[in-house]
Parts: C-alpha cells; structure tokens; sequence
C-alpha cells in the first residue's frame, strides 16, 4: 500500500514538473508568442531554447538538490527543523562572493584566477570551506549535537565577516544582494548540466545510505546494535550535504526554505523510508522552485520578484500553517 503511495505521488509530482516546464517556455516579457514564432524567428527561438528552457531547468534541479540536501540533513541531525545551510555553506558561500567581489581587479595575478575561478566558483569554494570549519571545529562527525552547534556558530561567525567586508566596501553591496536573495536568471545549459550531474551522483549516495539514516531514526545505539560503521557513514552523508548545497548555492545563490519545506511536505503526504524520501523530497523541491522562479517572471512582468523572497514567504507559509494545523489537532508538532 505504501509502495502504491509512494509511486502515485512521483508520478503525479513528476507530471506536475512537466506541466510546469511547458508553462516556464511562455512565462516573459514576449509571453507565449517566442513559442509560436519558434519555428520562423530565430530571435523567438533563441528566448525560448537558450533563456527560458535552461533557466526552467535549471530552477528544477537546483531546488531538487536543495529537496534532497533537506532531506538528508533531517535525517542526520535526526532533528526536523534541520535545513541544508545548518553546517554553514550558505554563509561560506556568502563570504566566498563577498571575498570574489572586494578582491577583483585589486590586482593583475588576483584577477587572472578570480575569472578562472568565476563567481559560482567562488561561491561552490566558500561552501565547501564552510562545511569543512564546521567539521574541525566539531573535531570530526562523531558526535551529531557538537557538529550541529558547530555549524551554527560558523554560520554566525562567517555571516558577520562577510558582513565586516560590505561594510568596507560598500560597492559590492548590490551584487552582494542579489546573491543573498537568490536567483535563477543567469542559469544556462551548462550550469544546468552541472547542478544535474551533482544531482544525479547524490541522489545515488543518498539512495545507497539510506539504511543508515533508517537506522539512526530508531536511535544511535540502535544502529551501532545493527553493525553500522556510523563515523565513516556520516562523513559519507556531510559530503553528500555539502556536494548538493554548494553546487545549487553556487549557482542561484541563496534560495530559502525550499529544503526545509520539501521533506515536510512529502512527510505530511506518505509515510516512506529514508531512499524514497530522499527522492521525493527531491521531487517536491524541483517542482516547489520551478513553481517559484515562474511566478517570479509573471507575477510582475516583465520586472521579475528575487525568487528566493517567493521561496521564504511560500514556504515559510507552508511551515506555520503545518504547526498550526498539527497543534491544533492536539498532535506533536513536526512529526
């Protein structure tokens, strides 16, 4: 039965991202006329293939990587308010742009490799090192509650250097914004080919390291009866984390509540393991920012909403309404 459940869910979150795809080709300041004039204009046709295709796309996986980095981050910290940004990639990629944006053309050799590194690049390096503070400062994964507030504290302490360097520089303030409010506008095929391969390869991990994160839901003394080598597990499940978190952040920038809300969701629907949750989170949280980024473009047109603001108020709404309702019902909130 809950097979059943599981499938008609997918099929239907999967038939809703199609429909959703063909509405993003239609969504803009041409509107549906560039899809009718494809086949005659190659203005038309070069809106639709290179800007509104790849862009759709690309809002699609970047929110399934951040559905998955959720999911996996909840079942971890076995801790359901746990979101992908706790181990302190978002302000590690926060200071990784703010760092890209003070340093450019400062020099010569200093603006050699900024470009080759380019921004996302920046960005992908700031969360990767934000995550790699986390696990020093918690002296490794051995501990799930240590590395917890070791995040925290490196997600305080990194946000309030990027903060000390804006202040400095108070020109990299407008780019430094749109980064925070998060974006999908300037997502091409091939950043759209890079989210989907690190997709790809976390949801395979994820899949293949389920059983430990059912075994951590039953408690950790309940897994380590089941034979599991939780320290090197762990360590395998933080990489999978930071790998999704820093690619989506890296590339669209700070897009909130969207793996906080895509587990939530899926649970308040079917009751499933840790695999299938991970995939459907990943499912909800591609559909939830394709959703999102099509209402950034319409809802104004053709001015366009930062579609992490959307993201923040859908899903926050989302959240509060759950409490209310769960409270209400006399049932233990997040459960």
């Amino acid at each position: 039965m809950y097979h059943a459940q599981v499938r008609r869910f997918g099929i239907v979150l999967l038939l809703v991202s199609v429909g959703l795809v063909v509405m993003g080709l239609g969504v803009g300041s041409t509107g549906f006329g560039s899809v009718g004039a494809m086949l005659d204009d190659a203005v038309a046709r070069q809106i639709v293939w290179d800007i509104r295709l790849p862009r759709t796309l690309g809002a699609w996986t970047a929110g399934a990587l951040l559905g998955l980095a959720g999911a996996v981050a909840q079942g971890l910290f076995r801790n359901p308010l746990a979101d992908p940004f706790l181990l302190g990639s978002a302000s590690g990629a926060s200071l990784g742009v703010a760092l890209f944006l003070v340093c450019f053309g400062v020099s010569p050799f200093a603006t050699e490799w900024l470009v080759r590194i380019g921004l996302t690049g920046g960005a992908f390096l700031g969360a990767v090192g934000g995550v790699l503070l986390t696990l020093v400062l918690a002296k490794g994964v051995q501990h799930t509650l240590r590395l917890l507030l070791a995040g925290v504290i490196v997600g305080v302490v990194l946000a309030a250097a990027k903060e000390l360097i804006l202040l400095a520089r108070p020109d990299a303030l407008q780019p430094m914004q749109a980064f925070m409010l998060g974006s999908t506008a300037y997502v091409g095929w091939g950043a759209g080919a890079l989210m989907a391969a690190a997709w790809l390869v976390c949801l395979a991990s994820a899949w293949f390291l389920a059983p430990v994160l059912d075994g951590l839901s039953l408690g950790e003394a309940t897994a380590l009866s089941l034979g599991l080598p939780l320290q090197r597990l762990r360590i395998a499940l933080v990489a999978v984390l930071a790998l999704a978190t820093g690619t989506a952040v890296a590339q669209t920038g700070l897009i909130a509540f969207v793996g906080l809300a895509a587990p939530h969701l899926v649970r308040s629907v079917v009751k499933t393991s840790h695999g299938r949750l991970a995939w459907l989170s990943s499912l909800v949280g591609g559909t939830l920012l394709m959703a999102a980024d099509i209402l950034a473009r319409g809802i104004l047109a053709p001015q366009e909403l930062p579609v992490g603001v959307l993201t923040a108020l859908l899903g926050g709404s989302y959240l509060l309404w759950l409490m209310h309702r769960q409270v209400g019902s006399g049932a233990t909130p997040w459960r």
